[in-house]
């Protein structure tokens, strides 16, 4: 049987608590955006580390890598 990691048992406090089903939505909304802005830290650092910047995204723009049927 697998244990609950720290983050999901704090995650299981947080939702007991709720009274109604918008602070359900108002919880699912904050972990969302938190998650996004991870997501998106993360693409940016690799992005960097591969040493790309708007020049590289302004050459993806002019390429044409259509698949052909």
């Amino acid at each position: 049987m697998q244990t609950l990691n720290p983050l999901q048992l704090e995650i299981l406090k947080l939702f007991k608590n709720y009274k109604s089903d918008t602070e359900l939505l108002d919880l699912k909304q904050v972990l969302v955006e938190y998650l996004s802005k991870r997501v998106v830290n993360e693409a940016d650092k690799a992005f960097e580390e591969k040493g790309n910047d708007v020049s590289t995204i302004e050459q993806w723009r002019k390429e044409h890598n259509r698949l052909k049927p």
